[in-house]
């Protein structure tokens, strides 16, 4: 696991992926990501976290992961997409 990348998978999702899925592991997941700071939990299209997920490996550079742990910490203490 890594400080930022994609969300890790349950393993009730790994065993409903489809093909497209599985790219999404092609990064280590990570304790933080693109889910966590665009609605977390409130997200509940399993499609439209996977297209977070592609979409982060797509745009991955070291500045933007520390725009991500930016982001983390506002998406943390103010509990938004929080269960």
């Amino acid at each position: 696991m890594s400080l930022v990348g994609t969300r890790p998978p349950t393993e009730d999702e790994v065993m409903q992926y489809q093909e497209h899925h599985w790219k999404r592991l092609n990064v280590k997941p990570g304790i933080t990501g693109q889910w966590q700071v665009s609605g977390r939990s409130s997200i509940k299209d399993f499609e439209e976290v996977v297209q977070l997920d592609l979409r982060y490996q797509s745009l991955w550079h070291p500045f933007h992961d520390v725009v991500i742990l930016c982001k983390t910490i506002p998406a943390v203490l103010s509990r938004a997409g929080a269960c």
